[in-house]
């Protein structure tokens, strides 16, 4: 049985501090949420990415507060040790200052301990009201998949420079807001270096490279059992593996040991 104690946000700001790795993958039931928990897991995710891998949703646009409710619930009660966020979906937040704290309430009283903004600038003024509040808040910049079709598809974002100094603005505005994490999807690795050596809290890199203070995947795209095509960036950590528990233990020790990902910029 995994015999850490469980983590805390205070315990994630001191392993980014420390240079230590922090792995985080999605989850949305409970029995992986015990597997990934006794696997080393430090940070569940419970993503909105469930529209797309358990729904069968072309994105991830048709999700409702309602069903991450219902999974962040589900992944609290496998879970004992690992940090748990939840993504706020599309429209939980986008409407009012109001309805998002009404949506970020639900979600913690269904056992989230810190929930996920996808997007910059808008959102600072949000989650500010939100961490006000007593409610943790990790932000997503980069590729936001809630914006998949305004970005133009599956794009690698912060190539240009001005491009990369919005990034930089939009990151520092969310750490004054209050935000606990970060994480930056699909950017350029000497960019996602660069903001976390900056930035006092954690970034969590989903391909973008390994410079970041930890990685996060989607779980199905891990274990090799996504339907369509997986992005370049993911590696099928099954193979070598004869179960999912070896494989999520994998996963956590590539990460930590810096063998995760490597810096090339990959999109889909």
């Amino acid at each position: 049985m995994n015999s850490r104690k469980p983590l805390t946000m205070h315990r994630l700001r001191e392993m980014h501090a420390a240079g230590e790795k922090i792995a985080m993958l999605t989850c949305y039931d409970a029995l992986f949420a015990h597997v990934l928990d006794e696997a080393g897991v430090d940070v569940l995710l419970v993503g909105d990415s469930l529209g797309m891998v358990l729904q069968g949703h072309p994105t991830t646009l048709p999700v409702t507060i309602d069903d991450m409710v219902y999974h962040a619930a589900c992944v609290a009660r496998g879970n004992r040790t690992a940090w748990v966020i939840a993504d706020m979906p599309f429209g939980s937040y986008q409407e009012s200052t109001e309805s998002a704290i009404h949506n970020a309430v639900r979600l913690m009283q269904a056992g989230a301990q810190m929930v996920k903004l996808e997007g910059g600038g808008w959102t600072a003024p949000i989650a500010q009201r939100l961490v006000e509040r007593g409610i943790p808040v990790c932000g997503h910049l980069g590729f936001t998949p809630q914006s998949v079709h305004a970005l133009g598809g599956y794009r690698v974002q912060g190539r240009e420079d001005t491009a990369a100094d919005s990034l930089r603005r939009q990151a520092e505005e969310l750490i004054v807001a209050g935000v606990g994490m970060l994480v930056v999807e699909m950017i350029p690795a000497a960019l996602a270096r660069e903001l976390t050596k900056r930035l006092a809290v954690p970034v969590i890199g989903i391909g973008a490279g390994v410079g970041c203070s930890g990685q996060v995947l989607v779980l199905h795209d891990m274990l090799g059992v996504s339907v369509d095509r997986t992005p370049r960036f993911v590696r099928n950590f099954m193979a070598g593996n004869s179960s999912i528990a070896g494989a999520a233990r994998q996963y956590v020790a590539d990460v930590k040991a810096n063998r995760f990902p490597d810096d090339e910029v990959h999109g889909f």
